[in-house]
């Protein structure tokens, strides 16, 4: 147990934070309505967060590289419960913008540098360990909405608020008594490095090709929570519940991805697990034109399954291709790229299903995937190649 406290505390953490998280998010909508009298704010809600995450990755990466983790982690769980604070306290939408902006700061380094620090503690088995923290996000992610729905009988909109915050400082003191700023076994990061060292990762075909296919999954992680949600209702013209029935199946299906393939990419290396990820993503959103109703609902499933596999296994991988000094910049890249394609991935496609409809749209999104895959090959093949003339 005390060999394992870190991966304890880090996922508990995460998961009453993510708890929390799922409540909240179902309600920040309805507030911001009831407060200006309109929707038309509510969309910049995401975009609010995803922006002030995406600015801040890289340079929380480069500092905790310096310095050790533990620090941001925590602060990042006390600038989410600062936001927790605000929903409950506030009456002006201004203030929950500011809230949203405080929870993109703040989670940014529990998703990026947790899984850092666990690559490091973890060194042999590290995609079973990271595989397992984001599992847990994933299924507090799952668990909030549905905890929220029983809540919402008999608790208010600020209660749920202050229950968030609390599950954030929750957070914050399970992980200040069990995180260690640095492995064991480990040397912590002496280099002082600069943004100019960073563009060596760009050098490593494999590695360049890897962040492409990490923007990638941004842009479907994005797209599979906008729009597809919007082919359900309005060319499928589902109902509520099935979109209910969708979302469970999305978040289900990333968290078994990441239980499994951690565990087996340690084994069979994380190249393999890369392709199968999104082979399957792609497949499934072939497919999609064919099935109705609870079989659409469970090939969307199984493509969302290949998103997640391609997003532990990638993340294990260039975790374990950059020097140990450099392993809290590489994680806030990550979710950095990810960043920039959950951001523009949805904006783009929106506009090209506009023009040429759902399915062209999905269409178009595989072939980008099965084409990140021949690259995948090809960069494996060419770097292969370019050591053995070494």
């Amino acid at each position: 147990m005390v060999r394992h406290k870190q991966i304890i505390g880090l996922s508990l953490s995460a998961f009453l934070l993510m708890l929390g998280n799922g409540m909240v998010q179902a309600l920040l909508p309805q507030k911001v309505i009831s407060l200006t009298g309109s929707s038309s704010l509510v969309g910049y809600l995401a975009s609010t967060y995803a922006l002030a995450q995406v600015l801040s990755q890289l340079p929380i990466g480069i500092r905790a590289d310096r310095i050790g983790f533990k620090l941001f982690i925590i602060m990042g769980y006390l600038l989410s419960f600062s936001a927790g604070l605000l929903f409950y306290f506030t009456d002006t939408v201004n203030l929950i913008f500011v809230g949203k902006i405080l929870q993109g700061i703040g989670e940014a380094p529990i998703l990026s540098l947790a899984p850092a620090l666990l690559s490091l503690q973890y060194f042999a088995t590290k995609g079973k360990a990271i595989g397992t923290y984001n599992a847990s996000i994933y299924l507090g992610l799952t668990a909030g909405p549905l905890v929220g729905v029983l809540l919402f009988k008999t608790w208010s909109d600020t209660q749920i608020f202050l229950f968030y915050a609390v599950m954030c400082l929750l957070g914050a003191v399970i992980n200040s008594c069990s995180l260690e700023n640095k492995a064991d076994g480990e040397a912590s990061a002496k280099d002082t490095h600069t943004l100019k060292s960073i563009s060596v990762f760009f050098k490593d075909p494999q590695v360049l090709v890897v962040l492409l296919g990490i923007a990638l999954y941004g842009a479907g992680f994005g797209i599979f929570i906008t729009i597809v949600p919007a082919f359900l209702i309005m060319f499928k013209h589902y109902d509520q519940s099935y979109i209910g029935i969708f979302f469970s199946l999305f978040y289900i299906a990333i968290s078994l991805s990441q239980l499994i393939t951690g565990w087996l990419s340690d084994r069979l290396g994380r190249q393999l697990f890369m392709v199968v990820g999104l082979t399957v993503a792609a497949a499934g959103l072939r497919l999609s034109s064919t099935f109705e109703h609870l079989g659409l609902a469970v090939i969307l499933g199984v493509s969302s399954l290949g998103l997640g596999i391609f997003y532990i296994a990638s993340m294990a991988f260039l975790n374990e291709n950059v020097p140990i000094s450099l392993r809290g910049t590489i994680s806030g890249m990550y979710y950095l790229f990810w960043g920039i394609g959950m951001f523009w991935g949805p904006i783009i496609l929106g506009i090209y299903v506009d023009g040429k409809g759902f399915f062209s749209a999905f269409h178009l999104l595989a072939s980008l995937s099965a084409l990140e895959v021949m690259l995948l090959l090809l960069a494996r093949r060419f770097k292969a190649k370019r050591l053995a003339q070494q």
